[in-house]
């Protein structure tokens, strides 16, 4: 295939700007924000399964603790009635008797349940500090995963704004070569992905090996219009006055 050289050379444009994209595509796949919110996404869910963990615990506490509750309320009721017959003076002696046992049993009854109320509280008190603390830091994890989107979000926006823009760059580059040429270079492209690229003291620009001398003999003696290839790579390759030729 003969192409005029200057033409040739336009395809190193093209080149870059098929480089760009690809840069594009990839930087797209591996955005450093994608990443992190795997990673935050993953310590939320922890950290919600570590804030429903503690607001159970704090949930079985407020029951026994209003069971307790219940249960003094009763032994007090109990306590008002006995002490109310006591003071009426309706009763027998002999009942009089039971009735100031039963009320000192209720006492000691009494003062264990608070007992074990207090402590409940105690304990109530310092789950309610875990669950504070829990739901804080799953505020701060979805606080940051927000911002994280935004970010990504952002790029996203930059990287499509990049993208259309070369992409209409290479749209008017393309239509400015033969259509042989142009087959080719896609042909390339599509299987080695650098498709054209300078031939620089003896170096192919695309796998950026050094031709051997045989090669460099076969392209010195090629015309100044044929299209010629890496035989390693297979990218044609552009020819100027660095090329070593």
């Amino acid at each position: 295939m003969n192409v005029d050289p200057a033409v040739q050379r336009r395809l190193l444009d093209l080149a870059e700007v098929d480089a760009e994209l690809t840069r594009i595509t990839h930087r797209r796949r591996t955005l450093p924000e994608l990443a992190e919110i795997t990673e935050g996404e993953a310590q939320l869910r922890v950290k919600q399964d570590a804030l429903v963990a503690q607001q159970t615990t704090l949930d079985d506490l407020n029951r026994d603790a209003k069971r307790q509750e219940d249960e003094i309320d009763g032994v007090r009721a109990r306590e008002d009635r006995d002490r109310n017959l006591l003071n009426g003076g309706s009763v027998a002696a002999r009942q009089v008797t039971d009735l100031q046992h039963e009320l000192e049993t209720l006492a000691r009854r009494q003062s264990a349940l608070e007992d074990d109320l207090l402590e409940l509280m105690e304990r109530r008190e310092a789950v309610e500090l875990d669950v504070a603390r829990a739901g804080a830091e799953v505020d701060q994890a979805k606080a940051r995963l927000a911002e994280l989107g935004q970010r990504r979000d952002t790029a996203l926006e930059e990287l499509e704004t990049a993208e259309t823009r070369r992409t209409a760059d290479r749209a008017a580059l393309v239509g400015q070569f033969p259509a042989e040429l142009i087959s080719l270079y896609e042909e390339i492209r599509a299987q080695k992905g650098t498709a054209a690229a300078l031939l620089r003291a003896r170096r192919c620009g695309a796998c950026r090996l050094e031709l051997d001398r045989t090669a460099m003999g076969r392209i010195k003696a090629a015309a100044a219009d044929e299209v010629v290839r890496c035989e390693e790579c297979g990218a044609i390759l552009i020819r100027t006055g660095e090329s070593g030729l």
